[in-house]
């Protein structure tokens, strides 16, 4: 590229699309990067796109990599820490997810307050084996991990369609979708938004003092029983083709905030980088 990028985006299932926002794109097939893994799940295009978006040079990965890949979650975050070294200070992480709050219908966007790392919290957190002194501490601190000023922004630009609110999402490990009384232990813990991939590359992030802002687009509601605001029990649940279709519906409105975004991003610097 000719300049590095500054704001970096991972889209989520079904949101590569995103990366049509960009001018002057140039396209790298993850293949073609030394030590990338193979993203091999459907809706995950499997490339890095450079270009501006406005004034802005920016990356954005199309595709990311999952613990039920069968990677390590050193793996997983290794692109996160490749867009710091090309010079990204701003990392916006999108998914699709799964609403665990009866308030969040699909079509909606959760703007990511705070996570639970289920997968961390059991020991295949980002951060595990030995620390890499150039990338951060040993022990970062997760406090605010989701810059407050950049969800305030993400608030109040969203197009009125994504009808945009904060929540907690909570990250699980994956393949198989949640049970009914998992999404019921979930929604106890305090998370409104359930999904299989952002918080390992959320801690990452920080850990390397990257200002992040995570957009989870919601495409289905969990199982809950309808005592809890679950849809009614004739209603299927959601499979991935399901989620795919309904993250593109979404995906028009999200590539309009971003666009709105990117400038403001960009004015951030190294506001984010304390660590």
């Amino acid at each position: 590229a000719a300049e590095p990028p500054r704001v970096a985006l991972v889209c989520g299932s079904g949101l590569g699309a995103l990366a049509q926002e960009l001018a002057a794109p140039q396209h790298l097939d993850y293949g073609d990067i030394p030590h990338f893994p193979r993203s091999t799940v459907s809706g995950h295009a499997g490339r890095l796109v450079l270009g501006r978006l406005g004034a802005t040079p920016c990356a954005v990965l199309q595709g990311r990599f999952h613990l039920y890949e069968g990677y390590s979650p050193s793996q997983v975050v290794l692109p996160v820490r490749v867009l710091r070294l090309l010079g990204v200070h701003t990392l916006v992480l999108t998914n699709a997810a799964g609403s665990l709050n009866p308030a969040l219908g699909p079509g909606d966007l959760m703007v990511i307050k705070d996570h639970i790392d289920l997968p961390g919290l059991g020991g295949r957190g980002a951060l595990v084996g030995a620390n890499d002194e150039r990338f951060g501490p040993r022990f970062p601190s997760m406090l605010d991990a989701y810059d407050p000023e950049l969800r305030r922004l993400a608030l109040e630009m969203a197009p009125p369609e994504l009808r945009a609110r904060e929540g907690v999402y909570v990250g699980v490990g994956g393949p198989s979708y949640e049970t009914v009384a998992e999404c019921c232990f979930l929604r106890r813990i305090g998370a409104d938004a359930v999904g299989m991939s952002t918080v390992a590359e959320a801690v990452a992030a920080r850990h390397c003092g990257l200002r992040v802002l995570g957009l989870s687009l919601i495409t289905n509601a969990a199982p809950l029983p309808p005592e809890d605001g679950g849809p009614a029990p004739q209603d299927p649940p959601a499979g991935h083709q399901e989620v795919l279709e309904a993250a593109g519906a979404g995906a028009r409105h999200l590539r309009e905030l971003l666009a709105r975004l990117a400038p403001r991003h960009a004015k951030g610097g190294d506001m984010g980088r304390t660590r």
